[in-house]
């Protein structure tokens, strides 16, 4: 199967705008992201879809690909499903505009996820190493079955363990935990990205704010693989700082 990595990257950030043209060790952040994407074995072609001209030229810039879509979308899902509905790949990847440190076996990990005919969407986990994420509502949790098919996402902790929580000056505290996070990464075939993207949002997923939960709603079957690879994601200026530790300390 074919497959191409799609970056969706909105200039217009709320907390962070034109965070994808921020230089990090003096390339800008989507540059990064591009070329770790590039280095994927599995993905035949890397595009930016953008709704900002800036974005555009600088990827040009730097030789990069990248297209212009509609700055009407609701979520960069919607963005990559424009661009995945002009090319003709077998798997779409929707890689985030706002981690740098992507790593190029994570994409060839999700693509490979969707060898299984039974999946439709395929995404990463990773076991949590940190009580405190646990508890964290931006880190999203989930739970999936033996085979590796997603349950439930939800910036709650799942699976609540009962019998290993306590209770101090009326704060939870958890002893043992076995618990994973989502890593942001999907895959999708092309003809189930372009279904889900007509689709409405669903209840849970207003709920949670999480969008992969219309994709449960609706019948599809998400498939986790889990990473050992640890990542962030840049939200602010001050996670910057923190990225650019990483990178120092990988070199």
């Amino acid at each position: 199967m074919t497959s191409v990595v799609i970056i969706p990257a909105r200039y217009d950030s709320t907390r962070f705008p034109g965070k994808p043209l921020y230089l990090l060790k003096g390339m800008p952040l989507i540059q990064h992201v591009y070329e770790n994407s590039k280095l994927s074995r599995l993905a035949d072609d890397v595009i930016v879809a953008t709704d900002s001209e800036d974005i555009f030229e600088k990827v040009h810039l730097f030789g990069g690909k990248a297209v212009m879509t509609d700055k009407k979308h609701p979520s960069g899902t919607d963005r990559v499903a424009e661009v995945a509905g002009s090319v003709n790949y077998d798997i779409i990847v929707n890689v985030q505009a706002d981690e740098p440190l992507i790593r190029p076996q994570m994409i060839d990990d999700v693509i490979t996820i969707l060898d299984d005919e039974r999946a439709s969407i395929g995404t990463l986990v990773k076991k949590i190493g940190d009580p405190l994420e646990i508890t964290d509502p931006n880190i999203v949790k989930v739970v999936f079955d033996k085979e590796g098919f997603a349950i439930y996402f939800s910036r709650a902790p799942i699976p609540y363990h009962r019998d290993e929580w306590e209770i101090r000056n009326s704060k939870f505290k958890i002893r043992n935990f076995n618990c994973y996070k989502h890593i942001g990464i999907y895959s999708y075939r092309r003809e189930i990205l372009l279904s889900f993207a007509g689709m409405q949002p669903a209840e849970l997923e207003q709920i949670e704010k999480l969008e992969q939960l219309r994709a449960l709603e609706n019948g599809l079957k998400i498939k986790t693989k889990e990473t050992y690879f640890e990542i962030y994601g840049v939200d602010t200026p001050e996670d910057l700082e923190k990225v650019k530790k990483c990178l120092s300390t990988s070199l």
